[in-house]
């Protein structure tokens, strides 16, 4: 191998290294804040909160109010269709 393929080599190698340890930091940051969303969850339910609806009503805040309309419109027309109001 040249001097100048091994050099283009090493600089490639040391990119691709900060590449993957970045990545890898990120997701130990990820893991650790799965960790605190499921510690803010079990004090939550241990206070009485439904931990179930509480990740709905989060999941609601994320969408627009004309998503969640069009889709209560459609949930409201499926129910009437089955008899369920």
């Amino acid at each position: 191998m040249s001097d100048i393929s091994s050099d283009a080599y090493s600089v490639t190698a040391e990119e691709l290294r900060q590449f993957i340890e970045r990545f890898e930091h990120l997701e130990a940051e990820k893991k650790d804040i799965a960790d605190q969303q499921k510690e803010v969850m079990a004090e939550a339910k241990g206070r009485g909160y439904d931990t179930k609806v509480l990740r709905k009503i989060i999941a609601l805040r994320k969408r627009t109010p004309d998503d969640i309309a069009e889709e209560e419109a459609v949930l409201d027309l499926y129910k009437a269709a089955l008899g369920m109001q």
